[in-house]
């Protein structure tokens, strides 16, 4: 490369602050905006005298017509790099603040799914209701199973739901057995639900339902969560529910009983097992993303008080912390309630998760420190 060793830049004065600086010019090579970011921090000087040095380089080597990118912005100010000509400025505006985890966008589901199980349980759960002359008239019958097998069929071919179809008998089936069988015998068919919403049609089943005026989902979320609390019952509804995010369709339902829900499940929080606080933790990071969609302030703060439970809790296990710290996150950032945040004391919160030995929950820790500023 060629080099030329010059005076210094800084006019008749060959010192700054009394040390001489030897320049070397790298000629028609480099970007001279680079050339004297490299020099000056070679030299140890302050990087205010960079437009200097530029004006410099340029009346030195021959450049005055470079035409500097577009695209650059200052490192030091945000601002755009200097161009000769032009008066210096100092409009740049301020650097954006980035996050590593926030905001979150879209949603997260339980998409996987023991089907083989799941139909044993509900076949072993068949057989007691036959055995019992006051509840045989409640097992399934031989059509029934085949019925419940084909659609098994259908949700195992995750790769051609934009094809495969869903009956209307196959949904009366399923929210036959939800609404007509004892709540401590109903959890597989809610797993069973969970997957079924998944598919389009099954989503546009359910709705069907529901504006039809048969509200089985709410029901079956009441039988779910009602006391005596049944941990399986809790875990799959949460996951079923969770799930219903997946489809646009459903979210006006979810929206309208956002409040009922979140406050039963907290509610059962007591019985929940380490999947049920996850799948918990889900359930708000979805609606979350759904309540800043629909900017709706009141859900929005119900959910933050929540999510905040979560992360204040030191026995949480580390990936329902990091969801409840996303959820926080991503309201405060693009929701309505960042001074209800700061009024919790979310400052704190962040500050704990900061210091978290899981990068992850540091990271969003960050994110949520930078917000409180």
């Amino acid at each position: 490369m060629l080099t030329l060793e010059m005076e210094s830049p800084f006019g008749n004065c060959p010192t700054i602050d009394q040390v001489y600086h030897t320049f070397v010019l790298h000629l028609q090579v480099d970007d001279p905006y680079a050339v004297a970011d490299k020099w000056l921090l070679k030299e140890n000087l302050p990087l205010t005298y960079r437009q200097q040095v530029v004006e410099f380089i340029l009346q030195n080597s021959g450049q005055n017509n470079f035409v500097p990118d577009p695209s650059f912005r200052d490192p030091y100010t945000g601002g755009n790099a200097y161009v000769p000509g032009q008066s210096s400025s100092s409009n740049g505006s301020a650097p954006k603040q980035t996050f590593k985890h926030i905001p979150k966008n879209g949603m997260l589901l339980f998409e996987t799914a023991q089907f083989e199980g799941i139909l044993k349980k509900i076949t072993e759960f068949s057989a007691t209701l036959a055995s019992d002359s006051e509840q045989k008239h409640l097992s399934l019958s031989e059509a029934d199973f085949s019925r419940l097998a084909a659609i098994v069929k259908v949700l195992k071919n995750t790769s051609f739901y934009h094809t495969s179809k869903l009956a209307d008998a196959d949904i009366v089936l399923l929210l036959k057995i939800l609404k007509s069988w004892p709540s401590q015998m109903m959890f597989p068919v809610v797993d069973f639900l969970r997957v079924f919403v998944l598919h389009p049609d099954g989503a546009t089943l359910l709705l069907k339902t529901i504006e039809s005026g048969n509200d089985v989902p709410m029901e079956t979320f009441r039988k779910a969560v009602a006391i005596p609390v049944h941990s399986p019952n809790v875990l799959t509804i949460l996951k079923a529910v969770t799930n219903l995010f997946d489809n646009s369709c459903l979210h006006q339902w979810l929206k309208t009983h956002c409040a009922e829900i979140i406050d039963s499940f907290s509610s059962c929080k007591p019985s929940f097992s380490k999947n049920a606080h996850l799948a918990y933790a889900t359930l708000l990071l979805n609606y979350s993303v759904l309540s800043i969609q629909s900017k709706d302030e009141q859900s929005q703060a119900q959910i933050l008080s929540a999510a905040l439970e979560i992360a204040e809790d030191d026995a949480q296990d580390a990936d329902s912390k990091y969801r409840a710290l996303v959820a926080i996150g991503s309201l405060m950032l693009n929701g309505l309630v960042k001074s209800i945040a700061l009024d919790l004391d979310v400052k704190s919160v962040a500050s704990s998760a900061k210091a978290s030995m899981d990068s992850k929950i540091a990271e969003v820790g960050a994110d949520i420190e930078l917000l409180t500023r």
